[in-house]
């Protein structure tokens, strides 16, 4: 299977199953096979500090735990399915044994990736993998180019984000398992879509880990908001880095993912010679290589630390993109005018002009809500390193009630926000329902059964929302009705003033893929320009004699600006205000004039309007 095997697990072989755990706090290991006419143990022999051997007669659907030391009985850290959830044995998988029909499909080029994240739970009423393949017709309609996965892997009970997830090979059984998986990765790629899976490996969730008797896991070293941090560093750390690898090249090679979203790796802490995140892009790389496919590892962190994309060779970790939540921040300050929590931050019009410019608004300066000085410069690195948006999982549902921008925004800001993510010369994120302005909410949530365990995420949400002065009854994470919310409702596109923005959406998306300039745009290719007294944001691409000119104006009234560049002749290719686009009409001309400065241009508020030479 494409060269490559997962040396931990269970192993279907012809003769019976083969099992490698890696245990070194173990004495003893045996494998406890389930049966109908009882359990059965099948000891294991110790290498090192993993313990192997072949079950004969085992096959795959088999059923199964690990026993230690002669008591204590588990399921497999690297179990491939847990049909009955956390808490339950884990069952053989053969991983050959899918048809996939995707033998022609290489992937996405990184500056191709117009990326629509969504969860699965909630993107369809079933919530399963089977029932958003139903759903690729319209993501292609729309125009994007890959589908980025929530973390599907097990959790416990059956509605999660998936940052709890504690069987990091194992799809969730309620979405359908591994084969569902496969099934919805297969016809992404007969429809031309990437699939990005968000994986975890800061943390595990705090219900159903088993992996503490096995080996040290986790260390007390350091400490995540999440728990136990991962020990990537400390004595004993090789088989842990080893697991954590195994499970990137996993997905790659039995899933046929095209990237990883590592999450929050500002909770990832190895301060060895070599960072794991560096291994990790490192082999990602040789595997995507030796399969003929391309695979981007994309991290999440709130650092600024532009080492996480820079290449090796420059001192750097090679992750292929970094989310740059900077220009999220900048964006929706300046349209809702929240200055809270680490909003305190931004707000003035030129932290939007510089997240344009360059990416990271912090690269040294004085962060007032951390108290100190903040991040590292992303001026000198080609816009395709980083991802910006309007709108995600966690922007959404880490407010207090998970609330979306379309229950704040007017439909002209809500365009404009679109304009700034897609005419961006960065990798432009949706989230789902964004493109129709969805107004359902995103709120957290969860179905644990510890019951110490949900009153203590009811009060570390409460906790975690002081700071940002929101008051009033939170909705409860553990309800099924803050999940049922959650729902999208698609046939909200053909409504009102949803059906005008996704039109918008569609156009916009539409322009980023076919315009030369907006495909691969480069810094020396790129001009901005903030009018600070207009609240207009001017961004020209230009190339040979090709140019764009996008103008974001983000005041409530019309407002007259002249260009601060020279130009040649342009046609007006989209104005967010026309009435088309369900806006009072647009009073910018349909055609510029040759200039070397000028012409004076009249402005729609809260506007974005776009010209392309010709």
């Amino acid at each position: 299977m494409n060269g490559w095997h997962l040396d931990i697990g269970a192993i279907p072989l012809s003769e019976g199953v083969r099992f490698r755990v890696w245990a070194p706090l173990a004495q003893t290991v045996e494998v406890i096979r389930c049966g109908s006419g009882g359990d059965t143990a099948h000891p294991l022999a110790r290498a090192g500090d993993y313990f192997r051997g072949t079950v004969a007669g085992m096959a795959p659907g088999d059923r199964y735990w690990y026993r230690l030391d002669g008591t204590l009985r588990r399921p497999d850290p690297a179990s491939r399915c847990q049909p009955d959830g956390v808490h339950g044995p884990s069952q053989v998988v053969d991983p050959a044994s899918f048809p996939w029909g995707d033998a022609d499909w290489r992937g996405r080029e990184l500056e191709e990736l117009i990326t629509y994240e969504l969860h699965v739970g909630t993107f369809t009423p079933a919530g399963t993998f089977r029932a958003a393949i139903d759903r690729l017709d319209y993501l292609c309609g729309l125009g994007v180019t890959a589908v980025e996965l929530m973390p599907v892997v097990e959790f416990p009970g059956n509605r999660n984000w998936g940052y709890d997830g504690v069987y990091p090979f194992a799809p969730h059984h309620g979405y359908g398992g591994a084969e569902g998986l496969k099934t919805l990765v297969d016809a992404c790629h007969r429809r031309g879509l990437a699939v990005i899976l968000d994986v975890v490996y800061n943390h595990l969730g705090p219900e159903g880990n088993y992996l503490h008797p096995f080996g040290p896991y986790f260390t007390d070293r350091y400490r995540t908001p999440w728990g136990d941090a991962v020990n990537f560093d400390g004595p004993q750390s090789g088989g842990v880095r080893h697991y954590v690898i195994a499970n990137a090249l996993h997905w790659v090679a039995e899933y046929h993912v095209d990237g990883l979203r590592l999450d929050a790796i500002h909770g990832i802490f190895d301060f060895g010679a070599r960072h794991i995140l560096s291994d990790l892009a490192r082999t990602v790389a040789s595997l995507a290589r030796r399969l003929g496919r391309r695979v981007h590892v994309i991290a999440e962190s709130d650092l600024n630390d532009v080492r996480t994309i820079l290449p090796s060779e420059a001192g750097g970790h090679g992750v292929g993109a970094q989310w740059c939540d900077d220009f999220h921040h900048a964006l929706m300050t300046l349209l809702t005018g929240e200055r809270d929590g680490y909003y305190a931050d931004f707000g003035a019009f030129r932290h939007l002009v510089k997240a344009f410019h360059e990416g990271f608004v912090y690269s040294g300066e004085y962060s007032r809500y951390r108290r100190r000085r903040h991040g590292s410069s992303t001026a000198h690195l080609p816009p395709r390193h980083l991802v910006v948006f309007s709108q995600n999982h966690d922007q959404v549902g880490n407010r207090a009630p998970g609330d979306r921008p379309a229950a704040r925004l007017s439909l002209e800001q809500l365009k404009l926000a679109a304009g700034a993510v897609l005419l961006s010369p960065y990798l432009p994120l949706i989230f789902m329902g964004e493109e129709y302005g969805e107004t359902a909410p995103f709120p957290y949530f969860t179905s644990h059964g510890d019951p110490d365990l949900v009153e203590a995420v009811r009060r570390g949400r409460r906790e975690e929302f002081a700071s940002f002065g929101w008051e009033g009854e939170l909705p409860d994470p553990q309800a099924e009705e803050t999940f049922r919310a959650a729902k999208l409702d698609p046939d909200r596109r053909h409504r009102s003033w949803h059906r005008p923005l996704f039109a918008c959406y569609r156009e916009l998306i539409r322009l980023r893929r076919e315009l030369a300039l907006l495909r691969r745009p480069e810094r020396w290719e790129t001009e901005v320009t903030g009018m600070e007294d207009a609240e207009v944001i001017a961004l020209r691409y230009h190339s040979g004699e090709e140019e764009l000119i996008a103008l974001f104006a983000f005041g409530s009234g019309v407002r007259t600006v002249r260009l601060p560049f020279r130009h040649g002749v342009c046609r007006r290719l989209l104005a967010s205000a026309d009435g088309r686009w369900g806006g009072p009409g647009s009073p910018a001309p349909e055609r510029l004039p040759a200039s070397s400065s000028g012409p004076d241009i009249t402005l729609a508020p809260f506007s974005v309007t776009l010209y392309g030479s010709g």
